[in-house]
């Protein structure tokens, strides 16, 4: 990304700098969710929508619909050698807590829903949507305890064995003993492996079934 004002150059993934007048300076994060529309419209009923900006759908500028599929027919080009773990463009899940990384392939989400595990000395549970597309992490300690969170193969429900509380995708508690309380959001992001291996050389990689 380039910014007008002084040309720097800067990292999509990081928000680092990496030429020009702000060589090194980073932006700030601001967290955010990847949703599918059905699900952020049930979280936010009143929410608003960007409308597609007219002038740019008549020129064609936006990408069309299966953009994601093309692109993952592309060939991978990075200066450094690729980590064969997993195919280059195999989507995954990464997390960064406390300085350490740990990527999950989206395929194990796919087979193992939730995951749990712990990542930079914190608890977690990472949750795939219902739409089999959103993904949402969160920290598995609440009130002194470490939740252990499964789900209800008869309700599709969201359950903690400790509290026997049922859970939204938001992380909220809508009954049981921990009803109205939170657990805390960790930040997450879907990309590419040999991206977020460059970008975190020494992340690790979660296997299918291991904690």
């Amino acid at each position: 990304m380039r910014d007008e004002e002084t040309g720097s150059w800067w990292q999509q993934i990081s928000g680092e700098a990496i030429q020009g007048r702000l060589k090194g300076q980073k932006l700030e994060n601001v967290p955010m969710d990847e949703l599918s529309y059905g699900i952020w419209k049930r979280e936010n009923p009143q929410g608003r929508v960007l409308r597609p900006d007219e002038k740019i759908v008549a020129k064609q500028e936006y990408e069309t619909a299966d953009w994601e599929t093309q692109v993952g027919k592309m060939p991978v080009r990075i200066a450094t050698k690729l980590d064969a773990a997993l195919e280059p463009r195999a989507l995954i899940v990464g997390v960064e807590v406390n300085g350490k990384a740990k990527a999950y392939p989206f395929s194990a989400l796919e087979k193992q829903n939730p995951i749990l595990d712990l990542v930079g000395g914190r608890d977690i549970v990472i949750f795939l949507g219902e739409d089999k597309k959103s993904v949402r992490a969160f920290e598995r300690e609440l009130d002194g305890k470490t939740l252990e969170f499964f789900v209800k193969p008869d309700s599709k429900e969201i359950v903690d064995a400790e509290t026997a509380s049922v859970w939204d995708f938001s992380g909220k508690a809508v009954s049981g003993e921990s009803a109205g309380k939170e657990l805390k959001k960790v930040t997450i992001l879907k990309d590419y492996w040999f991206d977020w291996k460059t970008y975190h050389p020494d992340t690790q990689l979660y296997t299918l079934g291991s904690r």
